[in-house]
């Protein structure tokens, strides 16, 4: 099993790079053999909740990451507004789809600025 999600991994992680813009602050934390990456846009204007709610109007399904900082009430601390958790499970078309939308409303997040 862990071949198999490992390869998806991977291949989520290239169309991540293929699609993202160099010109956009985003990072992909370490993929250690869950079933999903966590992509990280420093400084994006919106919240996660936001472009969640872009995303699942163009039909992309990604969870916001100030779900998973509970307790850190630091409202300096913007990091957990800056992520979001995105599976890679589903059929390789699908995934670099989702990828291809998530990179493209994020571009057009920060153009907007």
């Amino acid at each position: 099993v862990k071949p198999f999600y490992l390869d998806k991994s991977l291949k989520a992680q290239s169309w991540v790079t293929e699609y993202f813009d160099d010109s956009i602050p985003y990072r992909v934390h370490l993929s250690e053999g869950a079933l999903f990456l966590w992509l990280w846009f420093e400084g994006m204007p919106i919240s996660s909740k936001e472009l969640y709610e872009r995303l699942k109007s163009r039909g992309v399904l990604i969870v916001s990451g100030s779900y998973f900082f509970f307790g850190l009430d630091d409202p300096s601390w913007q990091h957990r507004n800056e992520c979001i958790r995105m599976t890679f499970t589903m059929e390789e078309s699908t995934v670099r789809e989702g990828i291809q939308i998530i990179a493209d409303e994020v571009a057009k997040v920060y153009a907007a600025g």
